[in-house]
């Protein structure tokens, strides 16, 4: 296949650029913009054409999308942080939204044959204990960002059910792995524990989100990208075991720390919660499962070593991302939040 990948220097985008251009088979592209998450360092290595574009700007998307040049668009491109999105709206208007929009209109004319969009879990908002959403449940978003997701794939399955556009709409539960922005939980976490700070969690911890390694979500992206048909218009993709941001934070200091308690090393520390935070995410993925044969493969204890020791052995990537704005960020986020 022809792919163009948006948002293809980011986190899960680099990730599933490289498995696609590993496989030899396919003639790869990438649209980025490179805002503060995305990196060209992401892509080294990997054997894929790169533009720098904007995909809420249709002429940097007509530019790239001749028609008939791609077989399939992969979009990742998404402004994804929670925590930014409660602090200013605006970007991820833009770009969850506007820009899905711009890339659905583009796909449309070229004549695409495969889009797959990927959203995120965070569109069903909160779920009791005991209760797992399926595809069909309803959208409840909470936040700014969640809400903008949410919109995205409201507009995915306009155009697949006004236009006949063939598109698919992939949910994942929180991914972790190498390369991530330290801005997220699992990395912010990690890099913490390693320069000895404090893990700041918010208020009680017992905040329960399904943890899935960075490789097992890139395969199932990568079976919706290539199946000849899809039943469905939507698709979850997670591990199957909500756990607590409290236990998430004990596992890492365990490992951070080779299995023995911390003593006077790093510790926990309890932050006034974030706004509208969701008590619980557990999506059903049965549906890939059962489709299409996906199985996650990395548990959590092993994806989570694999990630301890990356961010070991690689000190100098992310210790220059905290040195620049993230400073100001964090401060913003986490200096004058005070204690739960």
């Amino acid at each position: 296949m022809r792919v163009l990948v948006t948002g293809g220097a980011g986190f899960i985008g680099s990730h599933f650029v490289r498995a696609l251009a590993a496989s030899g088979r396919d003639e790869v592209a990438v649209l980025d913009v490179l805002t503060y998450a995305g990196s060209m360092e992401n892509l080294e290595g990997a054997a894929c054409e790169f533009v720098r574009g904007d995909v809420a700007c249709p002429e940097d998307v007509a530019g790239v999308l001749g028609a008939g040049r791609f077989d399939g668009i992969v979009n990742f491109a998404a402004e994804t942080h929670v925590d930014r999105s409660i602090e200013e709206p605006a970007p991820f208007l833009r770009t969850n939204v506007i820009g899905t929009q711009v890339l659905l209109d583009a796909a449309r004319a070229a004549g695409v044959a495969r889009f797959v969009h990927v959203s995120t879990d965070e569109v069903y908002g909160p779920m009791a204990q005991g209760v797992c959403a399926t595809e069909d449940f309803p959208l409840r978003p909470s936040s700014p960002y969640a809400a903008s997701k949410a919109a995205a794939d409201h507009l995915v399955l306009a155009a697949r059910r006004t236009w006949g556009l063939p598109a698919v709409i992939a949910r994942p539960s929180n991914n972790y792995g190498p390369r991530q922005y330290p801005e997220k939980a699992m990395p912010l976490f990690i890099t913490n524990a390693l320069e000895g700070r404090p893990l700041p969690v918010y208020g009680d911890g017992l905040h329960e989100r399904d943890w899935l390694f960075v490789d097992d979500s890139v395969r199932a992206l990568l079976m919706l990208l290539a199946a000849p048909a899809l039943a469905h218009a939507a698709y979850n993709i997670s591990f199957g075991h909500p756990r607590p941001n409290l236990d998430i934070a004990r596992a890492i200091l365990r490992e951070v720390s080779g299995g023995e308690p911390a003593g006077g090393g790093p510790a926990i520390e309890h932050v006034a919660d974030r706004p509208g935070h969701d008590r619980r995410y557990a999506p059903d993925s049965r549906r890939v499962r059962d489709e299409l044969g996906w199985q996650p493969r990395v548990g959590f204890d092993e994806g989570l070593r694999r990630t301890v020791r990356w961010h070991r052995e690689n000190a100098d990537w992310w210790r220059r991302i905290r040195s620049g704005e993230y400073r100001a960020y964090y401060e913003r986020m986490y200096g004058s939040r005070g204690t739960a």
